[in-house]
């Protein structure tokens, strides 16, 4: 009689919270709050639900001292009080009570009704009320009516209504992932920019050295009939020409080279970036380790 005096004051305490923020317009944390107040209307309901049974098990005593195995009309009762002891916290008793079925009848046969096995006999009532799973929005939408009528509340419910008809989300699977696109890596392109102007370098040369071997006999017939002045100055034009073309080949070298230098800093800089980011995650999400 303690107890459910307690537990009476407590919910009417809670319901009174709940009409005070109906009527502050807090929905969004009466909506949270009703859940408490179904758990506790259930858990006292099934408490009634033990007692009834409680005493049917002490009526038929007797019986259960006289019989190896649980009679056939006391499995439901038996196996509720067992299934219960561990889930009500405020009746210490029921522990005790369990521990002598134990004793009894054995643990595979305690292990059977706390596992709810299917070849035992739980009151599905009981099964429900202790249940710890959210109770349903149609359930939390009727017991807030309810409290706005008893506390004579003027309630507009469609908020509350269009909430608890919107799709839970789905937190299992995680976000949906964003695709990326790949980021294309300088380092290959500039060895190939690179080898592609050493070979076209290479080639170049070659061709000039044939040519200038094709050239060469037919210098050589006209220098006795050329003046002197104008072969050293045809031969320092000559000599130019390479030297200009290896001056064009040595500086797009460099470029490519700046290039390939540029491109290798941006790609240390990003790494080191994705290393800091993968020491934040693993700092604030300890459960999620990024290697």
């Amino acid at each position: 009689m303690l107890l459910q005096n307690k537990r009476d004051v407590q919910l009417k305490l809670m319901r009174k919270e709940i009409a005070e923020f109906l009527q502050a317009g807090q929905e969004a944390i009466a909506r949270i709050r009703v859940e408490h107040v179904i758990r506790e209307q259930n858990t006292w309901e099934a408490y009634e639900i033990l007692e009834l049974f409680c005493e049917f098990v002490l009526a038929r005593v007797p019986i259960l001292e006289s019989q190896r195995e649980c009679p056939t009309e006391l499995r439901e009762a038996v196996a509720s009080i067992i299934f219960s002891a561990p889930r009500c916290s405020d009746l210490p008793d029921l522990l005790h009570v369990r521990n002598l079925f134990a004793a009894k009848y054995g643990k595979e046969f305690i292990a059977a009704a706390s596992e709810l096995r299917p070849d035992t006999s739980v009151n599905r009532t009981i099964i429900e009320k202790l249940s710890v799973s959210a109770p349903p929005a149609d359930v939390k939408l009727k017991v807030l009516k309810a409290i706005a009528v008893e506390y004579s509340i003027s309630w507009n419910s469609t908020n509350t209504e269009m909430e608890f008809s919107k799709k839970p989300e789905d937190l299992l699977n995680g976000p949906k992932p964003i695709g990326v696109q790949p980021q294309t890596q300088s380092r290959p392109e500039v060895g190939k920019d690179s080898s592609t102007t050493e070979h076209s370098s290479s080639s170049l040369n070659r061709n000039r050295r044939n040519q200038n071997k094709l050239q060469s006999p037919a210098a050589h017939h006209t220098t006795s009939s050329v003046h002197p002045n104008r072969i050293e100055s045809t031969t320092r034009d000559h000599n130019a020409e390479p030297k200009a073309e290896i001056k064009n080949a040595s500086s797009e070298s460099s470029d490519v080279l700046q290039r390939a230098r540029a491109a290798i800093s941006a790609a240390e800089r990003a790494s080191a970036a994705a290393r800091a980011a993968a020491e934040l995650v693993n700092a604030r999400f300890p459960s999620f380790k990024l290697e």
